[in-house]
């Protein structure tokens, strides 16, 4: 964060071939497909996935980018999974069939499962993918599939085409018998998790169909699934459907009810003020004479990068204990206070993008939350290394979701930049993937500033929390209450690299949005700025403007959510 020092990581990857296998072995000459498309939901219009099921519950319907409609699939392809999406359809034995569809990513593959693949790596705008097959002498289903490649990043995937004759003269009318046995497994604030017994059916059980009251939320192809996106506090009625190839489908299981947590991330309590120090830069005040000039109690600890080896160090150089970030830290909590560490932010060496996968992440993770006896975290999600890399955000989030199951009530954040009107792209992609993987984060935090122009900072930063607010609505489906109390506002105090100024009036305005909006979080870069310089310009130890000393962190300490 806070520096226009770029840097860039290499990417590499795993590749494997694909054999293109004839389906059965015909002993007639093959039938010719009639130019009809057989699958459901081609184009993902319907808004749900059914009746794709997709491995990990990584996939999801997206609204951009498509490549026709208004809808796409997008698979959040991690390092351990490749978020492969499959729908199982009817088909004629002994018929050529053509498979098709739009697809943009690195490395993704179409295909028929025990038959022809293609695959095609088209990061940045959709190519079409092209394959053909013949069923055997037998066959009367066929499972297509696409999907991504581990650590490749997310992939999308529109009008999916399936041409040719589907399943006729005898076909299957019989439902799958009805799910039993459905129990809730576990619940937090925003997830519940179910299992059911498996149902028979005469060909093959394809999907079971997961309902909140009579919303279908899910499809899945397992006897176990997590629902994600739920308000705290809150009751759910679930039933489950089972669906065969042919599109029959079972009665409703037994319903389930289940009455979320209350909320842990700023709903029910969670409220932090928390400018940022760096003791690695700018002059760092004594905390303890902040505290006791400001009223403020939080820190935001900067920054814990790798220091090789996916190795947490304070900077990336300085020991994580024993060293003056612990000095700073102990005086923090001598005084009352408590600080969370924040790893990343934009340049360096940063575990999110150095460690080897998801869990290696999450050991790093919980050596600082040991070292410290951590209540929240926060990561700073920026530059192209982590920010602009799907599977380095995806790996980052599954670390998060980890760390916070192994550690009850500790909190988790994420810090990423955004434009004037809400999250841009990626930051779209995060929450996204955040909802994909379950990972229940606490706060979505923006940083409201070197927007590269506009001086209205305190519109600006109000459109960016109304659009990231909105964000969460259409994502988790939370009600504006909701979602407010998972946003947080990181901002920069006086001049910004890009010349904005946000003045302590400004700031006052900001602060007391947040308030009456109820959002969970309020900081800014940072107290070792929280000092007059006018006419200084962008440094480490002022904030180039006219200012009282530690003006900005007595405001800030005003916030109470």
């Amino acid at each position: 964060m806070r520096t226009l020092l770029r840097r860039s990581r290499r990417a590499f990857f795993a590749l494997v071939g694909s054999a293109a296998l004839a389906l059965g072995g015909a002993v007639a000459l093959p039938g010719t497909a009639q130019a009809a498309n057989i699958l459901s939901n081609p184009g993902f219009e319907s808004g749900s996935l059914s009746p794709w099921s997709c491995t990990g519950n990584l996939g999801s319907v997206v609204s951009s980018p498509v490549h026709g409609g208004s809808k796409a699939l997008a698979g959040a392809a991690s390092s351990s999974d490749n978020a492969q999406c499959s729908q199982t359809v009817q088909v004629q034995p002994n018929t050529t069939y053509t498979l098709s569809g739009w697809v943009r990513g690195s490395y993704v593959y179409l295909g028929v499962n025990g038959g022809a693949s293609t695959w095609t790596t088209s990061p940045s705008a959709y190519s079409r993918l092209s394959v053909s097959f013949t069923t055997g002498a037998s066959q009367t289903s066929a499972t297509i599939y696409v999907h991504g490649w581990y650590a490749q990043g997310t992939y999308y995937a529109d009008d999916i085409s399936l041409d040719g004759p589907g399943g006729g003269g005898g076909s299957d009318t019989q439902a799958p018998t009805t799910p039993t046995g459905l129990t809730s497994t576990g619940k937090t604030s925003s997830s519940v998790s179910l299992k059911w017994n498996a149902s028979t059916d005469n060909v093959g059980v394809a999907a079971y169909d997961v309902y909140s009251g009579s919303s279908q939320v899910l499809s899945v192809s397992g006897t176990s699934a997590t629902v994600g996106g739920l308000s705290p506090s809150t009751g759910y009625t679930f039933t489950v459907k089972a669906r065969d190839a042919a599109g029959n489908t079972s009665g409703a299981s037994d319903s389930v009810s289940v009455t979320t947590d209350a909320g842990s991330g700023g709903g029910s309590g969670f409220k932090q003020a928390a400018p940022y120090l760096y003791e690695g830069w700018g002059d760092p005040p004594n905390p303890s004479t902040v505290m006791s000039a400001t009223g403020i109690k939080w820190f935001t600890m900067a920054f814990v990068l790798d220091s090789g080896g996916c190795t947490p160090a304070w900077d990336g150089n300085r020991a994580l204990t024993g060293g003056v970030d612990q000095t700073a830290i102990n005086q923090i909590r001598s005084a009352g206070g408590d600080i969370v560490p924040s790893f990343g932010g934009w340049q360096g060496s940063k575990l999110g993008a150095n460690c080897s996968s998801a869990s290696a992440l999450a050991g790093a993770l919980q050596k600082v939350i040991d070292a410290y006896s951590l209540k929240a975290i926060d990561m700073d999600i920026e530059n192209s290394d982590e920010f602009e890399n799907e599977a380095v955000q995806a790996r980052i989030l599954t670390a998060l979701k980890t760390v916070k199951a192994n550690n009850p009530g500790l909190k988790t954040i994420v810090t990423f930049g955004t434009s004037t009107t809400g999250p841009t792209y990626y930051g779209n992609r995060l929450i996204e993937q955040a909802q994909s993987l379950g990972a229940n984060i606490d706060v979505f935090t923006v940083m409201p500033f070197d927007f590269g122009g506009g001086s209205d900072m305190y519109g600006n930063t109000v459109n960016a929390a109304e659009g990231l607010k909105a964000k969460l609505k259409s994502t988790f489906g939370w009600d504006d209450a909701t979602a407010y109390s998972h946003i947080g506002i990181s901002g920069m105090n006086g001049l910004s690299d890009q010349q904005e100024n946000t003045t302590p009036a400004i700031w006052t305005q900001i602060r007391d949005w947040a308030n009456s909006h109820h959002i969970a979080r309020l900081a800014f870069w940072a107290v070792n700025r929280d000092r007059p310089c006018p006419g200084g310009g962008v440094v480490s130890n002022c904030s180039g403007i006219s200012q009282n000393t530690w003006q900005f962190t007595s405001i800030t300490a005003g916030f109470t959510g």
